[in-house]
């Protein structure tokens, strides 16, 4: 399923048309594009103020998705969805059809689908390269010819379109999610929960989960190793009894923190415990009040200590709630929310030319 676009397939004309985007108008899109994200990170201290703000009537622009990401070839494809209806973006025409290639402003190719692109590029086309899964787990990235994309979108902040799994906004609400300014302890029976899907032994995660739960009880759901199926109340409803959740990532690399931390720990009401990448990455996101890093402590052993500490103090183990008083949480919908900031991003650039000279080497740094 990896990549075949080597550096000896023939590369699009219309890179050395100049077809792309602003390198300034670049640095604004790694910067985010998501208006409620970054309004969050600013109020989190993260991010300097919205840098641009313009009352002009989104450009009409098309977005073509090359492949659905994941979609079995003899499945029927989904339709696009309504970016004005869903995120509160216009001007967008979401196509699916290849014989409209020629009209697209953009296409969107998903990594894990690169098999063979389209045979020319047409005149201030861009192609956006989008991946959310870690450098770990993304093969081919090597095989990817030098500028043959313009863009990338994907988890990483420096992203010329950045979505990021999900992210905290400002709070209008008690009712937005999660509910309520703390979750009720009494439903809580539970310590530690964990669900994975990949079971993998060379795994960091599964490791230090081996050494943990020599010194506290470890709840697993799952297909793999120890995992039990996760009841029929659903995978929020399952951890919101527990006080804690393992929000490990399969592999450590720069931002990419999953659905693990925003829906299966934030949005279902337990503390993540967290392994990823440092804990300096994930205070870019989130308040350094609002999680338990593994790399704060020097064992598992000191950890599970801890753990057992806050069990039986209600009250210091209710300050890692402190954040929902002034956020909510936001999760992003795949594959509908990227094909829309994709859409959004083309319509806020201008014409001047860029390309991804070595995607590889951005990527897996």
């Amino acid at each position: 399923m990896g990549a075949q676009w080597g550096r000896g397939a023939a590369r699009p004309r219309g890179l050395r048309r100049g077809g792309g985007v602003p390198r300034t108008v670049s640095a604004l899109a790694a910067a985010g594009l998501l208006c409620t994200a970054l309004v969050a990170y600013a109020s989190l201290g993260l991010l300097p103020p919205l840098p641009w703000s313009s009352s002009a009537p989104p450009r009409p622009v098309g977005v073509l998705l090359w492949w659905e990401p994941f979609r079995r070839r003899d499945s029927a494809a989904r339709p696009p969805p309504d970016c004005w209806l869903r995120f509160n973006i216009s001007g967008c025409r979401l196509l699916t059809d290849r014989a409209a290639y020629g009209e697209a402003q953009a296409v969107l190719f998903h990594h894990r689908d690169l098999v063979k692109g389209p045979p020319d590029w047409p005149p201030g086309q861009r192609w956006v390269w989008m991946n959310f899964e870690s450098p770990s787990h993304s093969p081919g990235l090597r095989r990817l010819a030098a500028n043959l994309f313009n863009w990338t979108l994907s988890y990483r902040a420096d992203s010329d379109v950045f979505v990021p799994y999900g992210y905290l906004y400002p709070r209008t609400h008690p009712s937005e999610q999660p509910p309520g300014l703390a979750p009720p302890l009494a439903r809580k029976r539970g310590l530690v929960a964990w669900v994975v899907s990949n079971w993998d032994e060379r795994q960091a995660r599964v490791r230090y989960y081996h050494q943990l739960s020599q010194h506290v009880p470890v709840d697993v759901f799952g297909k793999g190793g120890p995992g039990r199926p996760v009841p029929d109340i659903g995978l929020l409803h399952t951890v919101a009894r527990y006080k804690f959740y393992l929000a490990f990532e399969n592999s450590q690399h720069l931002d990419y923190i999953t659905e693990k931390l925003w829906r299966n720990s934030l949005l279902a009401g337990a503390v993540p415990v967290v392994l990823g990448p440092d804990r300096a990455n994930y205070e870019r996101f989130v308040p350094r009040g609002a999680f338990i890093h593994v790399d704060d402590f020097p064992s598992a052993s000191s950890l599970a200590a801890y753990l057992l500490f806050l069990d039986r103090n209600p009250a210091v183990y209710r300050r890692y709630f402190y954040w929902r008083r002034s956020y909510a949480v936001h999760i992003t919908s795949f594959w509908d929310e990227p094909w829309c900031r994709a859409c959004q991003a083309v319509q806020m650039a201008g014409d001047r030319p860029k390309s991804v000279r070595n995607l590889a080497r951005w990527f897996e740094r």
